[in-house]
Protein backbone atom coordinates (compact mmCIF):
# COMPACT_ATOMS: atom_id res chain seq x y z
CA UNK A 1 0.00 0.00 0.00
CA UNK A 2 1.08 3.60 -1.08
CA UNK A 3 -0.20 6.52 1.68
CA UNK A 4 -3.48 5.18 1.95
CA UNK A 5 -3.53 2.46 4.71
CA UNK A 6 -5.37 -0.34 5.19
CA UNK A 7 -7.44 1.61 7.94
CA UNK A 8 -8.28 4.01 5.46
CA UNK A 9 -9.70 1.44 2.98
CA UNK A 10 -11.74 -0.75 5.79
CA UNK A 11 -13.41 2.61 7.43
CA UNK A 12 -15.58 3.59 4.70
CA UNK A 13 -17.38 5.95 6.47
CA UNK A 14 -14.69 8.17 7.03
CA UNK A 15 -13.04 7.53 3.51
CA UNK A 16 -16.79 8.90 2.06
CA UNK A 17 -16.88 11.79 4.34
CA UNK A 18 -12.97 12.81 3.58
CA UNK A 19 -13.58 12.26 -0.23
CA UNK A 20 -16.96 14.41 -0.29
CA UNK A 21 -14.93 17.33 2.17
CA UNK A 22 -12.01 17.62 -0.07
CA UNK A 23 -14.08 17.35 -3.78
CA UNK A 24 -15.87 20.54 -3.23
CA UNK A 25 -12.09 21.82 -2.57
CA UNK A 26 -11.23 20.94 -5.88
CA UNK A 27 -11.77 24.07 -7.69
CA UNK A 28 -10.23 23.32 -10.86
CA UNK A 29 -10.86 19.46 -10.82
CA UNK A 30 -13.83 19.75 -13.34
CA UNK A 31 -13.36 20.81 -16.77
CA UNK A 32 -15.88 24.11 -17.72
CA UNK A 33 -17.16 22.29 -20.63
CA UNK A 34 -19.62 25.33 -20.60
CA UNK A 35 -19.41 27.23 -24.51
CA UNK A 36 -18.79 30.48 -25.17
CA UNK A 37 -21.85 32.10 -26.65
CA UNK A 38 -19.65 35.15 -28.81
CA UNK A 39 -18.01 32.53 -30.79
CA UNK A 40 -18.87 30.53 -34.13
CA UNK A 41 -20.39 27.26 -33.81
CA UNK A 42 -17.76 24.40 -33.07
CA UNK A 43 -16.99 21.39 -35.94
CA UNK A 44 -15.94 18.24 -34.51
CA UNK A 45 -13.80 16.04 -36.55
CA UNK A 46 -12.56 12.16 -36.11
CA UNK A 47 -9.16 10.83 -37.67
CA UNK A 48 -7.94 7.19 -37.32
CA UNK A 49 -4.63 6.13 -37.80
CA UNK A 50 -3.82 2.82 -38.45
CA UNK A 51 -1.19 1.07 -36.28
CA UNK A 52 -0.18 3.66 -34.29
CA UNK A 53 3.27 2.55 -32.75
CA UNK A 54 3.73 4.42 -29.22
CA UNK A 55 7.40 5.14 -27.75
CA UNK A 56 7.03 1.60 -25.93
CA UNK A 57 6.95 0.13 -29.42
CA UNK A 58 3.51 -1.08 -28.24
CA UNK A 59 1.05 -0.76 -31.51
CA UNK A 60 -2.46 0.09 -31.71
CA UNK A 61 -4.27 -0.92 -35.10
CA UNK A 62 -6.85 2.01 -34.77
CA UNK A 63 -5.84 4.87 -33.05
CA UNK A 64 -8.83 7.49 -33.06
CA UNK A 65 -7.93 10.93 -32.61
CA UNK A 66 -10.81 13.46 -32.03
CA UNK A 67 -10.61 17.00 -32.41
CA UNK A 68 -12.60 20.08 -32.58
CA UNK A 69 -12.38 23.40 -35.36
CA UNK A 70 -13.71 26.16 -34.79
CA UNK A 71 -13.49 28.97 -38.14
CA UNK A 72 -13.13 28.54 -41.63
CA UNK A 73 -10.18 26.23 -42.89
CA UNK A 74 -9.50 29.26 -44.81
CA UNK A 75 -8.65 31.20 -41.67
CA UNK A 76 -4.41 31.02 -39.93
CA UNK A 77 -3.91 27.95 -38.62
CA UNK A 78 -3.90 28.15 -34.11
CA UNK A 79 -3.31 25.17 -32.25
CA UNK A 80 -5.03 25.12 -28.93
CA UNK A 81 -3.62 21.90 -26.26
CA UNK A 82 -5.65 21.31 -23.36
CA UNK A 83 -4.71 20.34 -19.75
CA UNK A 84 -4.67 16.77 -18.03
CA UNK A 85 -8.32 14.86 -17.76
CA UNK A 86 -9.46 17.80 -19.93
CA UNK A 87 -10.79 18.29 -23.84
CA UNK A 88 -10.46 20.13 -26.57
CA UNK A 89 -13.92 21.40 -26.49
CA UNK A 90 -13.31 22.17 -22.88
CA UNK A 91 -10.82 25.22 -24.23
CA UNK A 92 -13.82 26.77 -25.88
CA UNK A 93 -15.47 27.64 -22.57
CA UNK A 94 -16.43 31.26 -21.79
CA UNK A 95 -13.33 31.84 -19.73
CA UNK A 96 -10.39 30.93 -22.47
CA UNK A 97 -12.60 30.75 -25.79
CA UNK A 98 -15.18 32.96 -24.95
CA UNK A 99 -12.13 35.55 -24.23
CA UNK A 100 -10.13 34.82 -27.54
CA UNK A 101 -12.21 33.38 -30.55
CA UNK A 102 -15.30 35.80 -30.66
CA UNK A 103 -15.56 39.23 -33.24
CA UNK A 104 -12.89 41.21 -32.80
CA UNK A 105 -10.76 39.30 -29.85
CA UNK A 106 -6.96 38.22 -30.45
CA UNK A 107 -8.09 34.68 -32.64
CA UNK A 108 -10.95 36.11 -33.39
CA UNK A 109 -12.67 32.92 -35.56
CA UNK A 110 -13.52 35.18 -38.62
CA UNK A 111 -9.38 35.16 -39.37
CA UNK A 112 -8.09 31.93 -37.57
CA UNK A 113 -8.92 28.59 -38.20
CA UNK A 114 -8.83 27.30 -34.28
CA UNK A 115 -7.66 23.05 -33.91
CA UNK A 116 -8.77 21.58 -30.59
CA UNK A 117 -7.02 18.42 -30.37
CA UNK A 118 -8.77 15.78 -27.87
CA UNK A 119 -4.85 14.20 -26.57
CA UNK A 120 -4.45 10.53 -27.02
CA UNK A 121 -6.27 8.90 -23.71
CA UNK A 122 -8.92 11.99 -23.30
CA UNK A 123 -11.96 13.49 -24.48
CA UNK A 124 -13.00 11.28 -27.26
CA UNK A 125 -9.97 10.20 -28.37
CA UNK A 126 -9.10 6.35 -28.65
CA UNK A 127 -8.51 5.76 -24.26
CA UNK A 128 -8.46 3.09 -21.90
CA UNK A 129 -12.40 2.98 -20.98
CA UNK A 130 -13.00 2.50 -24.38
CA UNK A 131 -12.90 -1.31 -23.84
CA UNK A 132 -8.95 -2.25 -23.27
CA UNK A 133 -8.85 -0.71 -20.18
CA UNK A 134 -5.53 -1.33 -18.47
CA UNK A 135 -4.52 -3.68 -21.46
CA UNK A 136 -4.49 -0.19 -23.48
CA UNK A 137 -0.69 0.71 -24.14
CA UNK A 138 1.14 2.89 -22.28
CA UNK A 139 1.33 6.90 -23.55
CA UNK A 140 3.47 9.50 -22.63
CA UNK A 141 3.73 13.34 -23.93
CA UNK A 142 5.95 12.45 -26.79
CA UNK A 143 3.23 10.03 -28.04
CA UNK A 144 0.70 12.66 -27.68
CA UNK A 145 3.03 15.46 -29.67
CA UNK A 146 3.56 12.86 -32.83
CA UNK A 147 -0.12 11.79 -32.56
CA UNK A 148 -1.36 15.82 -32.67
CA UNK A 149 1.58 16.50 -35.29
CA UNK A 150 -0.18 13.98 -37.76
CA UNK A 151 -3.73 15.16 -37.23
CA UNK A 152 -2.42 18.53 -38.37
CA UNK A 153 -0.26 17.67 -40.71
CA UNK A 154 -1.32 14.38 -42.64
CA UNK A 155 -5.26 14.59 -42.02
CA UNK A 156 -5.97 18.86 -42.12
CA UNK A 157 -2.96 19.62 -44.23
CA UNK A 158 -1.40 21.95 -42.32
CA UNK A 159 1.92 23.19 -43.65
CA UNK A 160 2.67 25.88 -40.72
CA UNK A 161 0.73 26.80 -37.69
CA UNK A 162 0.50 30.35 -36.98
CA UNK A 163 0.36 29.81 -33.63
CA UNK A 164 0.78 26.80 -31.08
CA UNK A 165 -0.87 27.87 -27.56
CA UNK A 166 -1.31 25.49 -24.63
CA UNK A 167 -2.00 24.87 -20.84
CA UNK A 168 -0.56 23.02 -18.46
CA UNK A 169 0.04 19.48 -19.85
CA UNK A 170 -1.39 21.14 -23.10
CA UNK A 171 1.95 23.46 -22.02
CA UNK A 172 4.43 21.03 -21.28
CA UNK A 173 3.46 19.97 -25.43
CA UNK A 174 3.84 23.13 -26.51
CA UNK A 175 7.53 23.02 -25.07
CA UNK A 176 8.04 20.02 -26.57
CA UNK A 177 6.27 21.16 -29.90
CA UNK A 178 8.21 23.78 -30.58
CA UNK A 179 11.70 21.74 -30.55
CA UNK A 180 10.50 18.48 -32.23
CA UNK A 181 8.63 20.48 -35.01
CA UNK A 182 10.06 23.66 -35.09
CA UNK A 183 9.22 24.73 -38.75
CA UNK A 184 5.58 24.22 -38.36
CA UNK A 185 4.84 27.08 -36.22
CA UNK A 186 5.32 30.86 -36.03
CA UNK A 187 4.72 31.20 -32.44
CA UNK A 188 4.36 29.16 -29.60
CA UNK A 189 3.39 30.18 -26.15
CA UNK A 190 3.15 27.07 -23.46
CA UNK A 191 1.50 28.49 -20.19
CA UNK A 192 2.05 27.30 -16.43
CA UNK A 193 4.47 24.76 -17.33
CA UNK A 194 8.36 24.54 -16.89
CA UNK A 195 10.68 23.30 -19.94
CA UNK A 196 12.74 21.06 -17.01
CA UNK A 197 12.11 17.44 -16.49
CA UNK A 198 8.72 16.31 -13.97
CA UNK A 199 10.01 16.91 -10.45
CA UNK A 200 9.43 18.02 -6.85
CA UNK A 201 5.75 18.73 -5.67
CA UNK A 202 3.90 18.19 -9.32
CA UNK A 203 5.52 14.69 -9.59
CA UNK A 204 4.90 13.65 -6.43
CA UNK A 205 1.31 14.77 -6.41
CA UNK A 206 1.09 12.81 -10.00
CA UNK A 207 2.97 9.96 -8.05
CA UNK A 208 -0.03 9.47 -5.67
CA UNK A 209 -2.39 9.59 -7.87
CA UNK A 210 -1.34 6.90 -9.64
CA UNK A 211 -0.28 4.91 -7.08
CA UNK A 212 -3.62 5.14 -5.31
CA UNK A 213 -4.97 3.87 -8.16
CA UNK A 214 -3.26 0.84 -8.29
CA UNK A 215 -3.40 0.26 -4.69
CA UNK A 216 -6.65 0.04 -4.31
CA UNK A 217 -7.86 -3.36 -4.17
CA UNK A 218 -11.08 -2.12 -5.79
CA UNK A 219 -9.19 -1.20 -9.07
CA UNK A 220 -8.66 -4.99 -9.50
CA UNK A 221 -5.70 -4.47 -11.80
CA UNK A 222 -8.03 -2.42 -14.01
CA UNK A 223 -11.26 -4.53 -14.12
CA UNK A 224 -12.98 -2.97 -12.02
CA UNK A 225 -17.31 -2.92 -12.04
CA UNK A 226 -17.05 0.76 -10.23
CA UNK A 227 -14.69 3.30 -9.92
CA UNK A 228 -12.39 2.58 -7.34
CA UNK A 229 -13.21 5.60 -4.20
CA UNK A 230 -9.59 5.93 -4.27
CA UNK A 231 -9.10 7.69 -7.30
CA UNK A 232 -11.57 10.13 -6.24
CA UNK A 233 -9.81 11.40 -3.01
CA UNK A 234 -6.35 11.13 -4.52
CA UNK A 235 -7.39 13.48 -7.70
CA UNK A 236 -9.67 16.05 -5.55
CA UNK A 237 -6.83 15.93 -3.23
CA UNK A 238 -4.58 16.66 -5.74
CA UNK A 239 -6.29 19.74 -7.15
CA UNK A 240 -7.10 21.30 -3.63
CA UNK A 241 -3.53 20.90 -3.18
CA UNK A 242 -2.03 22.76 -6.50
CA UNK A 243 -4.52 24.85 -7.83
CA UNK A 244 -6.50 27.99 -6.65
CA UNK A 245 -4.47 30.54 -5.46
CA UNK A 246 -3.77 31.39 -2.22
CA UNK A 247 -5.23 34.82 -1.97
CA UNK A 248 -8.36 34.10 -3.90
CA UNK A 249 -9.44 31.19 -1.30
CA UNK A 250 -8.46 33.23 1.44
CA UNK A 251 -10.14 35.57 0.45
CA UNK A 252 -13.23 33.41 -0.49
CA UNK A 253 -12.91 31.49 2.95
CA UNK A 254 -11.88 33.95 5.34
CA UNK A 255 -13.53 31.94 8.47
CA UNK A 256 -14.45 28.02 9.31
CA UNK A 257 -18.20 29.05 8.54
CA UNK A 258 -17.05 30.16 5.39
CA UNK A 259 -15.22 27.33 4.31
CA UNK A 260 -18.25 24.76 5.61
CA UNK A 261 -20.60 26.96 3.26
CA UNK A 262 -18.37 26.87 0.34
CA UNK A 263 -17.70 22.69 1.17
CA UNK A 264 -21.69 22.12 1.56
CA UNK A 265 -22.28 24.11 -1.61
CA UNK A 266 -19.67 21.51 -3.24
CA UNK A 267 -21.10 18.50 -2.16
CA UNK A 268 -23.49 17.79 -4.43
CA UNK A 269 -20.51 18.26 -7.16
CA UNK A 270 -20.84 14.77 -9.48
CA UNK A 271 -17.37 13.12 -9.67
CA UNK A 272 -17.07 12.13 -13.62
CA UNK A 273 -14.95 10.00 -15.44
CA UNK A 274 -12.55 7.18 -15.37
CA UNK A 275 -10.03 5.68 -13.09
CA UNK A 276 -8.09 3.98 -15.91
CA UNK A 277 -8.05 7.39 -18.01
CA UNK A 278 -7.20 9.35 -15.31
CA UNK A 279 -4.43 6.72 -14.19
CA UNK A 280 -2.72 6.74 -17.36
CA UNK A 281 -3.05 10.46 -18.25
CA UNK A 282 -1.17 11.48 -14.66
CA UNK A 283 1.73 8.75 -15.23
CA UNK A 284 1.83 9.74 -19.02
CA UNK A 285 3.74 12.84 -17.42
CA UNK A 286 6.16 10.92 -16.01
CA UNK A 287 8.75 10.79 -18.55
CA UNK A 288 8.51 14.83 -19.31
CA UNK A 289 11.79 16.50 -20.19
CA UNK A 290 11.94 19.18 -22.79
CA UNK A 291 15.29 20.56 -21.41
CA UNK A 292 17.86 19.22 -23.60
CA UNK A 293 16.18 20.66 -27.20
CA UNK A 294 15.32 24.36 -26.29
CA UNK A 295 18.31 25.47 -28.76
CA UNK A 296 16.14 24.05 -31.31
CA UNK A 297 12.98 26.43 -30.78
CA UNK A 298 12.76 28.72 -33.68
CA UNK A 299 9.75 30.00 -32.97
CA UNK A 300 8.75 33.35 -31.23
CA UNK A 301 7.87 31.89 -27.99
CA UNK A 302 6.36 33.77 -25.04
CA UNK A 303 6.07 31.54 -21.44
CA UNK A 304 2.93 32.48 -19.52
CA UNK A 305 3.12 31.30 -16.09
CA UNK A 306 1.71 32.72 -12.79
CA UNK A 307 3.34 33.71 -9.41
CA UNK A 308 1.55 32.01 -7.39
CA UNK A 309 1.37 28.68 -9.27
CA UNK A 310 1.62 26.00 -6.69
CA UNK A 311 3.08 23.40 -9.47
CA UNK A 312 5.50 25.56 -11.21
CA UNK A 313 6.60 28.19 -8.52
CA UNK A 314 8.44 31.06 -10.10
CA UNK A 315 10.56 31.92 -7.20
CA UNK A 316 12.39 28.53 -7.97
CA UNK A 317 14.03 30.48 -10.73
CA UNK A 318 13.81 27.56 -13.21
CA UNK A 319 11.87 29.09 -16.13
CA UNK A 320 14.57 32.43 -16.01
CA UNK A 321 17.35 29.90 -16.48
CA UNK A 322 16.20 28.33 -19.11
CA UNK A 323 14.25 30.98 -20.96
CA UNK A 324 18.01 32.36 -21.81
CA UNK A 325 18.47 28.95 -23.99
CA UNK A 326 15.60 29.86 -26.45
CA UNK A 327 16.83 32.17 -29.16
CA UNK A 328 13.40 34.33 -29.57
CA UNK A 329 12.00 33.69 -26.18
CA UNK A 330 10.51 35.92 -23.17
CA UNK A 331 8.35 35.43 -20.09
CA UNK A 332 5.19 36.73 -19.22
CA UNK A 333 4.63 35.99 -15.05
CA UNK A 334 1.15 37.23 -13.71
CA UNK A 335 1.38 38.90 -10.40
CA UNK A 336 -0.49 37.06 -7.66
CA UNK A 337 -3.91 38.56 -6.27
CA UNK A 338 -7.04 38.18 -5.23
CA UNK A 339 -8.15 37.23 -8.64
CA UNK A 340 -5.53 34.88 -9.48
CA UNK A 341 -6.42 31.31 -9.07
CA UNK A 342 -2.66 29.73 -9.03
CA UNK A 343 -2.34 26.82 -11.52
CA UNK A 344 -5.48 27.81 -12.96
CA UNK A 345 -4.86 31.60 -13.26
CA UNK A 346 -3.35 31.05 -17.15
CA UNK A 347 -7.08 29.09 -17.60
CA UNK A 348 -8.27 32.64 -17.76
CA UNK A 349 -7.23 34.34 -21.05
CA UNK A 350 -8.08 38.12 -19.49
CA UNK A 351 -4.89 37.78 -17.94
CA UNK A 352 -2.66 37.69 -20.93
CA UNK A 353 -5.11 38.41 -23.58
CA UNK A 354 -3.68 41.62 -24.30
CA UNK A 355 0.27 40.92 -24.30
CA UNK A 356 -1.08 37.36 -26.78
CA UNK A 357 -2.72 39.76 -29.16
CA UNK A 358 0.09 42.54 -29.37
CA UNK A 359 2.64 39.21 -30.59
CA UNK A 360 0.40 38.11 -32.84
CA UNK A 361 0.94 41.71 -34.87
CA UNK A 362 4.84 41.45 -34.03
CA UNK A 363 5.77 38.25 -34.67
CA UNK A 364 7.21 37.71 -37.68
CA UNK A 365 5.96 34.86 -40.39
CA UNK A 366 7.25 32.02 -41.76
CA UNK A 367 6.97 30.37 -44.90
Amino acid sequence: MSIFSNRFFLEISFFRFFSVLVLIMGFSLFENTALAQNIPKPVEGTWTVRDFKFSTGETLPELKLHYTTIGAPTGEPVMVLHGTTGSGIGMANPNFGGELFGPGQPLDANKYFIILPDAIGTGKSSKPSDGLRAKFPQYNYDDMVTAQYRLVKEHLGIKRLRLAIGNSMGGMQVWMWAQKYPDMMDIAVPMASLPTEMNSRNWMMRRLIVDSIRNDPEWMDGNYTKQPRSWQFASVFYATATNGGSQAIAKAAPTRAKADDILNTRLKAPFAGDANDHLYQWASSGDYNPSAGLERITATLMAINSADDERNPPENGVLEREIKRVKNGKILLIPASELTAGHGTTGQAKFWKKELAELLQTAPKGN
